[in-house]
Parts: C-alpha cells; sequence; structure tokens
C-alpha cells in the first residue's frame, strides 16, 4: 500500500512539475513575441514619422467605432504624437510632400490598421442561428398573415424590392418598406430578407416550415429556409403615402412606336399622374410614361433611354399632362416599384484565375462603386474588411473569406508593398481629396448615411483629421502606382458624370459581358441604399487657407505622378480652391 502511494506522488510530482514548465515556456514565448511587434513599430515610427507628426487615424477603428481616435497613442513615447494636436504641424518644405515621406508614412498606418482589425473582427457579435419551432404572429403587425410559402431565391414569384438586415429584420419594417413602394404583397424568409410584389406566390407551404426567428423581433416569425411568411399589406399603402415617391424625370422625345416599346398600356379620359403611376405600380414596373390620355408602363431600354432630355417647354406640366406638344413628346415618372433586372446576383461558380482589387481611399465612393459594379455584373463584390452594416444591406460578399477567388472584385484601402503585389490587377478609384476627406468625417462621426455636426466641423479633431489624412489621401495613389501590376484609374467624378461609359470601362476590365438593358438597369437604381440624401449646406468654410495650401500640394504630387505613368492627370476641379 506504502509502495503504490509513493509512486502516485512520484507521477503527481513530475506533472505538477511539466505543466509549470509548459506555463513558463509559454509566458517567454509571447513576451518574446510582444518584444519583437513593439520593436517593428517603433522602427517603423522612427524611419516613417518626424517627431511633430500626427499619426493617420485607422479607417477600420472610427467606422466600428471601438476607440476614439484622440485616445490612440504612436509607438513612440512622445506625447507629440497623440492624434490630436494642438496646430496643424507638418515636416519641412522640402519633405512634407515628398513621395518618399508619403509611402513611409503610409507603412506606419498599415501596421497600425493590421493589429486594430484583429481586434475589430474578433469583437464581431455571431449571428443567431434560425430554426425555431413554435412561434406565434404577433398581433401588432398591421398586415394580413396570408400564410407560409415556397420561395426559389432564383426564380422569385415576389419579384419586386429586395431587403435584407440581418440584425433589425422585424415584420413590420418588411410591410412598411413594401407599402411606401406600392407593392400588394410583403414576405419575409431566413429571418433577415424581404421581399416585395403584387402577386401571391402560387405554391403554399406547411405552416410549421415558416420557423425562422426575426432578427430584429423575438418571438415574431420570418419565414424559413426557402420559404416566405407573407403578408398582404395593400391595406397599409393609404398611410404609407404612397405618391410621394413618385419623382418627375424628365420630359421626352416619343418613341415611334409607343405600344412596342412598352408592355404595358392604358387609355383614360382625364388621365392623372396618380392613375398612372398606380396603374404601372400595380404591373410592377418602375417607369410611368404620360401622353396625353395614354398611359404606358415599362422599363429603360435602348428604345427609350432616358439619356437626352428635352425641353421642359415643349412638355406640359400640369397634372392632367393634356398638352404635351402634338404627340411628339411624353412625361416621365418614376414609380415606387424598383427596376428589378439588375438585382440578381450571385458568387462565382469556380474560382476566379484573376483576383481584382478595388482600391480607393475612405470616401472615395467605394461602396457605391460596389454596388454598381454588382448590379451591372450580377456577382458580389468582397472585402477585405468586415463591415456588418454593408452586410446587412445586402453585400453579402463582407462576410465571404476576401481570398476566396469567389467575388468579381475586392474592395480595399490597403497600400503596402505586400497588400498591392497580393492582387493580378485593380481598379483604382479615386476622388477629390477635399470631397474625401469631408465625406469620411462624416462616416466617422455619423455613419454611412449621416452628417457630422457643426460641433465636429469646429472642433480641434477636425484640422487633427485633415492633418493625418491627407498625406494618406496622396501615398495610397502613389503606392498603387508604384506597386500595382495593371491598374484601371476612374475618377469618382467622371464616374458619376458619364455613368454608363465609365461602367462599362469597369466591366469590361472585369472580363465580363453585360446587356445594354442591364446598364440602363444600373444606371435606374444609380444611388442604392448608401447615399447620403443630398448636399447638407455648412454656413461656413471648413478648410483654412493652411489646411487648402497642404492639400493643394498633395494633388500637385499626385497629379504629377499619374501623368509619369502615362495615366490622364487629375480632373481641374481638383487642384484648386
Amino acid at each position: 500500500m506504502a509502495k503504490a502511494f509513493f509512486r502516485l506522488q512520484k507521477f503527481l510530482r513530475r506533472t505538477q512539475f511539466l505543466l509549470f514548465f509548459l506555463t513558463a515556456a509559454y509566458l517567454m514565448a509571447g513576451s518574446l513575441l510582444l518584444l519583437q511587434r513593439t520593436r517593428l513599430v517603433i522602427q517603423q515610427g522612427s524611419r516613417g514619422t518626424p517627431a511633430n507628426q500626427a499619426l493617420p487615424v485607422p479607417d477600420e477603428m472610427t467606422r466600428a467605432g471601438i476607440i476614439d481616435p484622440r485616445s490612440l497613442q504612436s509607438p513612440r513615447p512622445s506625447p507629440r504624437l497623440l492624434v490630436g494636436m494642438d496646430a496643424l504641424q507638418e515636416p519641412a518644405l522640402d519633405q512634407r510632400h515628398s513621395p518618399h515621406w508619403l509611402l513611409s508614412r503610409n507603412s506606419e498606418l498599415r501596421q497600425l490598421r493590421r493589429r486594430w482589425f484583429h481586434h475589430f473582427t474578433s469583437d464581431q457579435e455571431p449571428l443567431q442561428t434560425a430554426g425555431l419551432k413554435a412561434m406565434k404572429h404577433t398581433a401588432e403587425h398591421k398586415g394580413t398573415y396570408m400564410g407560409c410559402f415556397t420561395h426559389d431565391s432564383r426564380e422569385r414569384t415576389l419579384k419586386g424590392a429586395v431587403f435584407y438586415d440581418l440584425r433589425k429584420m422585424t415584420v413590420a419594417h418588411c410591410q412598411e418598406a413594401c407599402a411606401e413602394r406600392a407593392y400588394s404583397y410583403a414576405g419575409l424568409a431566413y429571418g433577415a430578407e424581404c421581399y416585395c410584389g403584387n402577386t401571391l406566390p402560387a405554391a403554399a407551404s406547411k405552416p410549421e416550415e415558416c420557423n425562422s426567428e426575426c432578427k430584429g423581433e423575438k418571438g415574431s416569425v420570418c419565414g424559413g429556409v426557402n420559404r416566405l411568411s407573407v403578408y398582404r399589406v395593400e391595406e397599409l399603402r393609404a398611410g404609407a403615402r404612397r405618391w410621394r415617391n413618385v419623382i418627375y424625370r424628365g420630359c421626352f422625345r416619343a418613341p415611334e412606336n409607343l405600344t412596342d416599346t412598352f408592355p404595358a398600356s392604358l387609355i383614360q379620359p382625364n388621365l392623372t399622374v396618380e392613375m398612372c403611376s398606380e396603374f404601372c405600380s400595380k404591373k410592377e414596373f418602375p417607369l410611368a410614361v404620360m401622353r396625353g390620355q395614354e398611359c404606358y408602363c415599362g422599363y429603360p431600354t435602348g428604345r427609350f433611354p432616358l439619356r437626352d432630355g428635352a425641353d421642359g417647354l415643349r412638355c406640359s406640366r400640369t397634372r392632367n399632362a393634356s398638352s404635351a406638344a402634338q404627340g411628339k413628346y411624353c412625361l416621365v415618372y418614376q414609380t415606387p416599384v424598383q427596376d428589378t433586372r439588375c438585382t440578381d446576383r450571385k458568387f462565382l461558380s469556380t474560382k476566379s484565375k484573376v483576383f481584382v482589387a478595388l482600391s480607393s481611399f475612405p470616401g472615395a465612393g467605394n461602396t457605391w462603386a460596389r454596388h454598381l459594379i454588382e448590379h451591372a455584373t450580377g456577382y458580389y463584390t468582397g472585402s477585405y474588411y468586415f463591415d456588418g452594416a454593408l452586410y446587412n444591406k445586402g453585400f453579402k460578399g463582407e462576410k465571404d473569406h476576401w481570398r476566396s477567388r469567389r467575388t468579381i472584385c475586392v474592395k480595399t484601402h490597403e497600400s503596402g508593398k505586400t497588400e498591392i503585389e497580393m492582387f493580378d490587377s485593380a481598379i483604382l478609384l479615386i476622388r477629390n481629396p477635399y470631397k474625401s476627406l469631408m465625406a469620411e468625417f462624416n462616416r466617422k462621426y455619423a455613419g454611412h448615411l449621416g452628417y457630422a455636426t457643426d460641433r465636429n466641423w469646429k472642433s480641434k479633431e477636425w484640422p487633427d483629421f485633415v492633418n493625418s489624412y491627407a498625406s494618406w489621401w496622396a501615398s495610397h495613389v502613389l503606392e498603387w502606382l508604384k506597386y500595382g501590376k495593371r491598374l484601371l484609374i476612374v475618377h469618382y467624378e467622371d464616374l458619376k458624370q458619364s455613368l454608363i461609359p465609365k461602367l462599362k470601362e469597369m466591366v469590361e476590365f472585369l472580363n465580363v459581358t453585360v446587356t445594354e438593358d442591364r446598364l440602363l438597369c444600373v444606371e435606374n437604381n444609380r444611388d442604392g441604399n448608401f447615399k447620403r440624401s443630398g448636399a447638407k449646406q455648412k454656413n461656413f468654410e471648413p478648410f483654412t487657407q493652411e489646411m487648402k495650401d497642404l492639400i493643394n500640394r498633395y494633388i500637385l504630387t499626385v497629379d504629377e505622378a499619374l501623368r509619369g505613368r502615362n495615366f490622364s492627370g487629375l480632373p481641374r476641379e481638383y487642384v484648386p480652391r
């Protein structure tokens, strides 16, 4: 008995020593790794940032709301390197806008971005899984529940507008969205997807098969896997002020044969805009075209592209539109119905052989460009980051790994040599730095669709932001020009002004063939869900003369670099204010 006890005691002592040794080794390895990373950041800081230069604020951290830029410190202990200086301070005049300084400074930003991005992705809340067995359709839903129906994403029966929200989708939200767009039915699937239409699905399913809980409303049913919970919302349309989304598109020359051009028509005495728009909405067409007492419904097509508007005097803008000049011209209105000819999207069926980046400085319109590319090509775009707000609104490539090669191109704001050389080609989107800085400042303080307050603009944070981000705007372009293998330069302003021609260039660069009608559909849906509503006018000039001098020098540097690579220079509007 004593011998057995002695053996057990000896074994436990050995095990205890082994555990102690492994723990000590683990701690030592972690300490060495931390010292090595700290040394790397210090070396980069000493090599790239002068003692009086503020560090750029990383885009991903401010987007995620993880940390206030005022609390970020550089790896160096100098208090002057805090983001939040007392004044705009730059290196010597002969160095502050040189490409070498800009590139070295950008490498420091990338190092900080990598560390923070790991923290950002690890903090994302896991999405809840659906599949609840028994839930009730709550009484507060105003629409009439029609039942559970089969849903095929490739051949949808509710063919109208589509919305996604993987965190806040509710039955009421879907119903209101469809009612405002003049649809009669709202259907929910997968707990987070909303579909609108005017025709009730034909294939009914068992009630228990609609078992997905709404992401934004516990205890409520939002369809299921390939199943739709359908509500009739026609009675809600009056309360939704259905005509507020009817938009006057202009006066256009009528095509030679309206009956062949438009698939639906109506002749009605005393025809009004409301009557024509309602008729076309029920037929699920995005355009209502009026000529005298005639109403036509359809889409923008090659026969009727809505590109060259006529003089408004040629058409009557009165409500009854009874005096359109001699029948040669017609009034065109955009109905609340979404043009769905280009809304179908999917992942690539096979891995792409060419790895393409969609690169831009933050605030340069990358999200808008992704919207255009996805609807033009029919394929999702990916992202180097994960933005939950974009994923919730239908950018499903956000959640796909950025190196999966299942997306047509990958969004990135990165600009290091290693990151650039991972891509075979890139669309480099450039926007006026004045507009880019303001757009990114708005996003930083008010999200994708909001505006920073006057208090934000007049605070100390705005000059610090300009001081940090202006150099990043320049270095981003310079590094892509230096290390990019095959580039297509697209200026945001040109894309906005000449959407179809520039979008054709982008699609051809991506080696995708699209039809003219699909491009016209994209033009009809050009704004997407991430466009700020109008330009919020400020009663003061946000840029001081010192800021303008700094930004203008960066503009000249980038313009010279573009011309040196045989690209057209920056648009003339960039240079001076």
